[in-house]
């Protein structure tokens, strides 16, 4: 018999709608039952691709006894953390201060008004591994509520005293400072693994902001070891196991420090940042391997994640047949049987297979050299191939098939740009799909929603779905010349603006104020796993001021800044932001083209412009063919020069001599006032 969950919409609550807890969604009802019977709320919290989600899953929650005992002393409630930050951010926030850590599960236990007492995050079912039982937990935890409730109580409050000052902090009056910049650079240098590339020791994340952080402060400074930081890392990466090396795209971490060991499961918020970034560091660099990565990566995404309709879905598992990894490794004999001796045996060579294995007697595929440069481009991409075409035999991880308006922006930035650098169709194409999609099924009305699954779009978005995807929209116009998606970015910024601006700290926050009231308006300043809400928004703002000529935008976005000023101190929790300041130090460069992106003339300006690393850049093209014009000073009495596609390229509004010729625009774009 299925619990209320079966009536949901996310994977990850499906997943648990016939467990015999008796589980409801986030939502009136639960705290209606918990205030009419006085029982506390269990709010349990994860995602579908979480291993150890699925580990408590199956030792506790589908237990008849642990249900039974759960039911009878607590409200429970799933919620998935990626349809409801808010609720994850917020309890996140109670378990950390209680365990100065947290992760998921996060399960967590609330007064029937909301504030949090007590949480944690795996509890085994049993006392045999140095941490309590769920049991356990479960006993004690409903014992202090009856009968220390005054305990309770005072804790509840100093927990939620805590969360509510913390999201009441507001931005510092001062400016921000650009020498900011240089404390950041410092101190990632300072952390930096020589040896293998990336930051700090294990679990080692992939810290794809950062590294465009990197990217900008040597293309502003000349400071070559920011430019060896961040190829050591990609480079270490893309021949790691963390790298899927016969279907593309990205584990979510590596267990240890030389990326060898993933956790298995693939998002496709790790997947579109890095792809981004890999693209901009073949801008930089003009290394093939980057542009091979890309490549690969945005095909897993095309090829696993993508909706029919141009949706992009949110994970797949890291677990198959109940197993961590089981899908992705390999073992001699089974490589031998797909390719024949001759074959297996180059395939052995090339990607560390040993009879022994590295992960559980099989193998994780990676490059042991370190070199990546020939990874995708090589004589053994025959042998690859058939061995992705054998893998797809197995069973395959579950997939996360709801569809979520800022990790799509994400995904779109990621393809738009990718087309416009490296030149392939199909990624502009599948962006274009993909905006189509957004725009069309989340948002149905003047307000952008979260979640789309199976045609049903719910959840009021958050300011990090209105900021990712303006940003994806300003990078798609870029790739394509059509002014449709610059009108779209400037209506979700004033809508935006709209909802989450607090005027009295002059700032953001993280849901709008129509939503729900919770214990606290949420406002996190930090980049995580994805760009802060915030600091996608100041991105956001300063590229729209730039396109559009209006200066408020760019005020806010100096406003928002400021109230990040740890970047300085703690640059990885920083990353996108310090993207941003990049952006808003750096002397502004505005380019406008003019001319149909069909023609091959057009097509030879815009391959000399994407050709460029210029993260300071403003690009806006006008097809004279262009019905509904963006207005924009960029634009204001440009014209083509004898009737062929024309470039015109200025610094802070005041612009060199019109230019048909792509070696004078490649003169202009690295010496001002070149003509």
């Amino acid at each position: 018999m299925p619990n209320r969950l079966i009536n949901e919409t996310s994977p990850y609550l499906l997943q648990h709608a016939h467990n015999p807890v008796d589980w409801y969604a986030w939502g009136a009802e639960a705290f209606d039952k918990a205030r009419a019977d006085d029982k506390p709320l269990l709010v349990s919290i994860g995602y579908a691709a979480c291993h150890w989600c699925h580990v408590m899953e199956r030792e506790s929650f589908e237990d008849e006894s642990i249900a039974a005992q759960m039911n009878a002393d607590f409200v429970c409630i799933k919620v998935d953390r990626e349809e409801r930050p808010d609720v994850d951010g917020i309890y996140m926030q109670a378990v950390t201060a209680l365990h100065g850590r947290g992760g998921w599960p996060l399960n967590v236990f609330l007064l029937p008004d909301g504030r949090p007492f007590y949480g944690g995050t795996y509890f085994p079912n049993d006392d045999g591994r140095g941490m309590p039982s769920w049991q356990s937990v479960l006993r004690a935890v409903s014992s202090a509520y009856r009968e220390r409730r005054e305990a309770v109580l005072g804790n509840a409050q100093m927990l939620t005293d805590q969360i509510q000052r913390s999201a009441a902090e507001t931005a510092p009056t001062d400016s921000l400072p650009r020498k900011i910049l240089d404390e950041a650079y410092h101190a990632m240098a300072a952390t930096f693994d020589a040896e293998n590339g990336g930051f700090g020791a294990a679990p080692k994340f992939p810290q794809s902001m950062p590294i465009e952080f990197l990217l900008r402060y040597h293309a502003r400074t000349g400071e070559p070891h920011a430019l060896h930081m961040v190829e050591r890392s990609l480079a270490k990466m893309a021949a790691g196991g963390i790298y899927d090396h016969l279907g593309g795209g990205f584990a979510r971490y590596s267990t240890d420090d030389r990326w060898l060991t993933p956790h298995f499961e693939k998002m496709l918020y790790d997947n579109a940042l890095l792809a981004l970034a890999y693209t901009q560091a073949y801008q930089v660099t003009g290394r093939a391997a980057y542009g091979s990565v890309v490549v690969e990566t945005l095909d897993y995404l095309m090829r696993d994640l993508r909706h029919a309709d141009g949706g992009f879905f949110s994970s797949q598992d890291a677990d198959s047949e109940g197993v961590e990894g089981k899908y992705y490794v390999w073992t001699p004999e089974e490589l031998r049987t797909v390719l024949g001796a001759e074959g297996a045996a180059r395939v052995i060579r090339r990607y560390g297979v040993t009879e022994a294995g590295n992960f559980e007697g099989a193998n994780i595929l990676h490059l042991p050299d370190g070199t990546a440069a020939d990874a995708a481009d090589d004589a053994l991409y025959g042998l690859r191939a058939k061995l992705l075409a054998a893998r797809t035999a197995r069973v395959a991880p579950a997939t996360d098939d709801k569809v979520l308006t800022a990790w799509n922006g994400l995904a779109l930035r990621a393809l738009a740009e990718a087309a416009a650098v490296l030149g392939i169709e199909r990624y502009a194409e599948a962006a274009v799909r993909n905006a189509d999609f957004l725009l069309r099924e989340l948002r149905p009305a003047e307000r952008l929603l979260r979640t789309w699954r199976e045609g049903t779009a719910q959840l009021n978005g958050y300011l990090e779905d209105y900021a990712s995807l303006i940003n994806g929209l300003l990078s798609l116009h870029q790739t394509t010349f059509s002014h449709r998606w610059l009108h779209a970015a400037a209506e979700l910024t004033e809508e935006m603006l709209g909802l989450f601006w607090d005027e009295e700290a002059q700032s953001l926050f993280d849901v709008g104020h129509d939503h729900e009231e919770l214990i606290v308006r949420p406002r996190d300043l930090f980049d995580n796993a994805t760009p802060s809400g915030s600091s996608m928004a100041a991105e956001a703002l300063l590229r729209l001021a730039a396109i559009a000529g209006d200066t408020s935008y760019a005020k806010r976005a100096g406003m928002l800044l400021s109230a990040a000023a740890l970047m300085g101190r703690v640059p990885m929790g920083f990353g996108n932001w310090l993207k941003a300041a990049e952006l808003f130090f750096a002397e502004p460069m505005e380019i406008a083209i003019i001319g149909s992106p069909a023609e091959a003339a057009t097509s030879e300006l815009l391959r000399v412009v994407h050709g460029a690393y210029a993260p300071n850049r403003a690009l806006i093209g006008l097809d004279p063919a262009e019905s509904t014009p963006f207005a924009s000073p960029i634009l204001a009495g440009r014209m083509q020069v004898d009737a062929a596609p024309t470039a015109y390229v200025c610094r802070n509004y005041a612009c060199d001599l019109p230019t048909t010729d792509p070696r004078v625009l490649a003169a202009q774009l690295t010496s001002p006032n070149a003509s």
